[in-house]
């Protein structure tokens, strides 16, 4: 029943995060990208700052500022700040499908930055993960987007965010994590708009569409994180591919996308890569808490 709600969940945190995107998207054809991200950073840091002081935690430590947590945030403007800019240039299901590769990614840096072992079945679903965004990228071809290129910094961004996690001590709280990773959006988000337009006042109606994305973002964290705490990783992981599912519907629906054969081709394949890579680390950690030998 756990792993039920957990994925139950899990597949809510995903639908809050393909809707946070759509709204972005829907805001990025109204004002300026750079300006939506300073608003959201700041939304969703004061949000998780009040979360946060009810728990006797605070955002402003010098933590944020050292080691890991530092290379972390840094990555995280790169990261949150990549998504967000290639959601306003891109269709949606092109951002997600390239966005479901850093997993893979991960677990590359895992093995050429942090000595981590990784067999010769795991390097080909990452070179088989690799070739999915390049089939969905497609450069060369006379559709090449060269703005997609934007979702693989993002990638690149994440996944050093996702690796610098590793090595936070554990003092540092998850809230403040989240806190400054929503914060990280307002550098971004001002490098942007040094590059672009000018900020508007926004209409009340862009405040709410505004404050819809950030409750939408702040409900798939919540949401995430309840799957986590609930649920076996291995009933809830495969379910995070659902993002994918929700941004095609969302983007077919409402923006008009559609999706052509290569892209559909390279997001199955990058699908399929991260779902075999997640296997194949979850088979080996069972041997190694079975005490059996194993030879990667």
């Amino acid at each position: 029943m756990h792993n039920l709600r957990a994925s139950l969940m899990m597949v809510a945190a995903m639908a809050g995060f393909a809707v946070e995107d759509a709204v972005i998207k829907h805001l990025a054809g109204q004002m300026p990208v750079g300006q939506v991200m300073v608003v959201l950073g700041l939304g969703g840091f004061a949000c998780f700052g009040m979360i946060a002081r009810t728990r006797g935690l605070r955002l402003f430590v010098p933590e944020a500022l050292r080691g890991a947590v530092l290379i972390r945030n840094l990555s995280e403007i790169v990261g949150a700040g990549g998504v967000v800019l290639a959601i306003a240039l891109v269709p949606l299901a092109t951002v997600t499908a390239i966005l479901q590769a850093m997993p893979l990614v991960v677990t590359l840096g895992a093995a050429l930055f942090l000595g981590e072992a990784v067999g010769w079945r795991r390097w080909g679903a990452i070179l088989a993960g690799l070739a999915g965004v390049l089939i969905i990228l497609r450069p060369g071809a006379a559709d090449f987007d060269p703005a997609a290129l934007v979702a693989v910094v993002a990638v690149l961004g994440l996944a050093g965010r996702d690796l610098a996690t590793r090595r936070v001590p554990v003092r540092v709280d998850s809230l403040q994590l989240a806190g400054w990773g929503f914060g990280m959006l307002v550098p971004a988000g001002l490098v942007v708009m040094a590059l672009g337009a000018a900020p508007v006042v926004p209409s009340p109606v862009q405040w709410f569409w505004l404050a819809a994305a950030l409750a939408a973002g702040m409900v798939g964290y919540g949401a995430l994180v309840a799957a986590t705490r609930l649920g076996d990783i291995a009933a809830t992981v495969p379910f995070r591919y659902s993002r994918l599912v929700f941004a095609m519907f969302i983007g077919f629906v409402f923006f008009g996308e559609r999706p052509d054969g290569w892209t559909l081709a390279g997001s199955a394949l990058v699908v399929g890569a991260g779902l075999f890579s997640f296997w194949r680390e979850l088979r080996l950690q069972r041997r190694v808490l079975s005490g059996q030998a194993f030879r990667q």
